[in-house]
């Protein structure tokens, strides 16, 4: 266990580079004294192991990359609407019941989980330029609430679509033309019910959102004691820094999927939202867009059942 935790240092501090001294105003102070020294630092327990590590992170970095993806993921997708445009698809004719009611429960129930994760996820990030006070404490609750929401519906949502979100070899070709949105023409493009871009969604938003859970409940709680750190000479101050770096490093990933997929489905494809309000999706969308799937429903003659179900639904 301490060869483990002596590799994951290692390995974090190459990413780091060479940590400097926190700037003075940030370094802890002695309590009863102004006095800030590099001794008063060391004495902090395992200050070198991650202590150092997770100032330089939150004193250079964080707030950097956040909005580096805040700014710079919405307008990579504005250029690409102004330059290539949405795709537009006929919704007349047959329509195909593609998620049964309750499986557009549980994705709504994420859904806001996730609108009220990622917003005021920001606002603690950035809980000085605003103010401080009320405004970041009922953020926070906000956050509590959106984390409850998703935490109801992780496991149904990971179960039931883990099968279909499973890598496939046409997703290496949708992966090479980046699912034909480069391109203002409609085409054909290799997917099955979901495609590479929605099935990497999913893996990042299932199983990196259970980790976030987990260290978000873990900064949440802050005093446990856990009799595992003894064995891998950890302190519990060390897993709450892990626990943060962590944390933040999945929400910089995941709100950049968010944002995308939030773009996708209100502006890339016209009327795609439509299919998580009603499950249906039409069947020029669903031949362009899902052909691989397409095809399987026809071939197995499941296409007039499920267009029955989408006229009951």
């Amino acid at each position: 266990m301490k060869k483990i935790s002596l590799l994951l240092v290692s390995v974090m501090s190459l990413f780091a580079g060479i940590v400097p001294l926190v700037e003075p105003n940030q370094a802890p102070q002695h309590p009863g004294s102004r006095l800030i020294s590099p001794e008063l630092i060391g004495a902090i327990p395992n200050w070198h192991k991650y202590g150092e590590l997770f100032v330089y992170l939150q004193t250079h970095w964080v707030k950097l990359a956040f909005l580096v993806v805040l700014l710079g993921v919405p307008a990579i997708f504005l250029i690409h609407y102004l330059i290539v445009g949405p795709k537009v698809f006929s919704h007349e004719g047959r329509k195909f019941l593609i998620f049964p009611t309750w499986q557009r429960i549980v994705h709504w129930i994420a859904a806001l989980g996730f609108i009220l994760l990622v917003p005021t996820g920001y606002f603690v990030i950035y809980g000085a330029f605003f103010g401080g006070g009320t405004v970041i404490r009922v953020m926070r609750y906000l956050h509590d609430i959106g984390a409850l929401l998703f935490a109801l519906v992780v496991i149904p949502m990971t179960l039931v679509w883990f099968k279909e979100m499973l890598p496939r070899s046409w997703d290496i070709k949708w992966m090479m033309i980046l699912g034909g949105y480069l391109v203002k023409r409609k085409q054909e493009v290799p997917a099955s019910k979901f495609n590479a871009g929605q099935k990497m969604w999913y893996w990042v938003a299932m199983f990196g959102g259970i980790v976030m859970l987990i260290t978000g409940a873990m900064m949440y709680v802050q005093d446990f004691n856990i009799s595992l750190l003894k064995n891998m000479n950890l302190n519990q101050i060390d897993l709450l820094r892990l626990a943060v770096i962590i944390h933040l490093s999945l929400a910089l990933l995941i709100t950049a999927f968010f944002i995308t997929h939030m773009y996708m489905s209100l502006f890339a494809i016209k009327g795609s939202i439509d299919s998580m309000i009603d499950g249906c999706k039409s069947e020029d969308e669903l031949k362009h867009l899902h052909s691989i799937y397409y095809k399987k429903i026809v071939r197995e003659g499941k296409d007039k059942d499920l267009a029955e179900k989408c006229k009951e639904d």
